[in-house]
């Protein structure tokens, strides 16, 4: 079939791959390439750095307004079947929508309608969740609410962070998304409206989200921690034994069972020297932090340089 494919982040990537490998891809839809880091570096986004890699013959579009009818007509002349989008960033117009031949689908890392929006695999950890997994949709003009064309499901281990449970995801969306297309050339894809009940949304994260609140209890920093990790690393202000306060980001932690009298947000050594972190209800195990203006470390390292005498 001939693809279109709309995608910014790597996430998207594999599903791009597969594409490549299985399909006709028509073209690549992405975001401008814009300034990243400290120095502002002008940056391809991940999907136009792997296709102009993989293959130079794909024409790809990165316009800032989707309604442009010059852009539009362009796309046009691909003559797409499908339309795939994962991870793109922008808001479909209604005429991009009708464009494909046969669908416009989307790749969502959630279980629709459960976390809807941006920031679905974040969401899933910070809401405790045991399962989430991979809806292929047909897009609507509303944010995720189009009918279910399939979806995998997988388990959250106990210590999923962001970025194992991004990966872990992005390698199950090209089975997924192959799958239904499969079924689309087969005239056997059903479509399913998503029920009214279970309804979540989600947003964009800021780094306003990720501050440590440390009267919440060791659980709920627990998920607070790993839904941010790897970016924008959960981040707070403690309190070492010297009374000093200290920022810091922590990546990696554990509920502990050590049963701690210390004031939420005091950092502290266990008898077996073990960084915690007392909470509003609770004591976390620190396994990796990072103070500010510093490089990631183990908590070991850290206790030394700042705790130990």
């Amino acid at each position: 079939m001939n693809i279109l494919f709309a995608g910014t982040s790597d996430i998207g990537i594999p599903s791009l791959k597969a594409l490549l490998a299985e399909h006709q891809l028509v073209g690549l839809l992405t975001q401008p390439d814009r300034p990243v880091g400290r120095h502002q570096t002008l940056t391809a986004p991940a999907t136009k750095q792997f296709l102009e890699k993989e293959n130079e013959g794909v024409p790809i579009f990165q316009p800032e307004q989707l309604r442009d009818p010059l852009v539009l007509e362009q796309l046009r002349s691909l003559h797409p079947e499908v339309i795939v989008t994962m991870s793109y960033g922008k808001i479909f117009p209604r005429e991009l929508l009708e464009l494909p031949a046969i669908a416009c689908l989307n790749i969502h890392t959630s279980l629709l309608p459960r976390h809807r929006g941006a920031t679905p695999i974040q969401a899933a950890i910070l809401a405790g969740d045991h399962e989430t997994g991979v809806t292929i949709m047909h897009m609507a003009e509303g944010l995720d609410t189009g009918d279910i064309l399939l979806q995998k499901k997988i388990s959250l281990a106990p210590q999923e962070t962001a970025g194992s449970l991004t990966q872990q995801l992005a390698e199950l969306a090209p089975e997924a998304i192959l799958e239904a297309l499969e079924l689309l050339e087969r005239g056997a894809a059903l479509r399913t409206p998503q029920p009214a009940e279970g309804i979540t949304h989600t947003r964009q994260i800021t780094r306003a989200d990720a501050a440590i609140d440390v009267t919440r209890s060791a659980a709920e920093l627990d998920r607070l921690i790993r839904a941010m990790n790897p970016k924008p690393g959960a981040h707070g202000a403690f309190q070492l034994p010297s009374e000093k306060s200290i920022p810091l980001k922590i990546f990696s932690a554990a509920i502990s069972s050590e049963v701690s009298s210390e004031k939420p947000g005091s950092l502290f050594l266990s008898q077996d020297q073990k960084l915690l972190l007392a909470c509003g209800q609770g004591t976390l195990e620190l396994h990796e932090v990072q103070p500010e203006g510093r490089a990631r470390m183990s908590a070991t390292a850290f206790a030394g340089g700042y705790l130990r005498k």
